[in-house]
């Protein structure tokens, strides 16, 4: 194992990032709870949504869908309204599959290890590893692109191999302590090691972070290339067919159950036929149906599980 530093410091380091957390770490209410299908929801409503935003989410929904039986019952268009606000439609539609898969197949607990998690439709690496460490406290390292950089910078200076990363990164967890040492890093990467312009004189780690201590001309690249001056421009996103598809959503979102919409007029700056992709789009990925009687225009959220997402 290449470890950047010795041994006998991991747990001064391990010290540091946890008193700081205890002191700093933000207040999310599903932080407070280690039931694995509630840690499960909030860590697949945090995986592309901002943790403030999915926290505040993730108390109504479990109040609506507190465990994986009333989740597997619901019909997808319950749930796409539940998950109003969090954007990604698909999460949500993978996230019932989910709850299906471990009804049928788990007798309705949330496995409990790493393979099986990861076996649940829309559940990758991060969040198979940030379940088992959080609600079964197994000494994993839930590796996404904050934790990566922190543990780059401080701990594992070099580029490894995905499988060694993996390795190394568990060898630090604190045994006693990993659902906290999961959020520590990711809030240590969003307060203070930031992709650039990182904050080191607030890091807990910064006196003996190899990243912070090493001369700034010999410091690794961790930072994102600059931005080119013939870059093309950044669309705006009312013109991307995210927000269509979004606005379509929520149009439906709004409608009565069962009711069939008809979409035959532009939306926003998208003609009809840019409606009528994105509806078709919607309906390949399972999140609504389309009328077999209509020319394409007319939808609702489908009554039936998807297949696949």
């Amino acid at each position: 194992m290449n470890l950047a530093i010795a041994p006998d410091r991991i747990a001064e380091m391990q010290s540091a990032v946890l008193d700081w957390y205890a002191a700093n770490g933000r207040d999310l209410a599903f932080r407070r709870t280690t039931d694995p299908w509630a840690i499960l929801v909030s860590e697949v409503m945090a995986q592309q949504t901002q943790a403030a935003r999915a926290a505040e989410a993730w108390t109504s929904f479990m109040s609506e869908f507190p465990n994986p039986v009333s989740l597997a019952a619901a019909s997808p268009a319950a749930v796409i309204r539940a998950w109003r606000g969090l954007g990604h439609n698909r999460r949500a539609i993978a996230l019932r599959a989910a709850a299906v898969a471990i009804v049928e197949d788990h007798r309705g607990r949330v496995p409990d290890d790493v393979e099986a998690l990861e076996r649940l439709p829309g559940v990758g690496p991060y969040t198979a590893r940030a379940v088992v460490a959080i609600a079964f406290g197994r000494p994993v390292a839930a590796l996404d692109v904050n934790i990566r950089r922190v543990l780059g910078r401080a701990f594992l200076p070099g580029a490894l191999p995905p499988r060694a990363l993996q390795v190394a990164a568990d060898a630090i967890v604190p045994s006693d302590w990993p659902g906290a040492w999961t959020h520590a890093l990711m809030d240590i990467g969003a307060a203070c090691c930031r992709p650039s312009n990182p904050r080191c004189a607030i890091c807990p780690l910064q006196a003996r972070c190899t990243y912070a201590t090493s001369a700034s001309d010999a410091r690794p690249p961790m930072e994102a290339a600059p931005v080119s001056s013939d870059r093309p421009r950044q669309l705006r996103f009312e013109s991307t067919t995210r927000w269509l598809r979004g606005r379509i959503v929520d149009r439906l979102r709004d409608a009565p159950d069962d009711a069939w919409i008809r979409f035959a007029e532009p939306i926003g700056e998208h003609d009809v036929r840019a409606v009528e992709l994105a509806i078709t789009t919607l309906a390949r990925d399972g999140l609504i149906e389309l009328d077999p009687r209509s020319d394409g225009l007319t939808a609702r959220f489908s009554a039936a599980t998807p297949t696949s997402t």
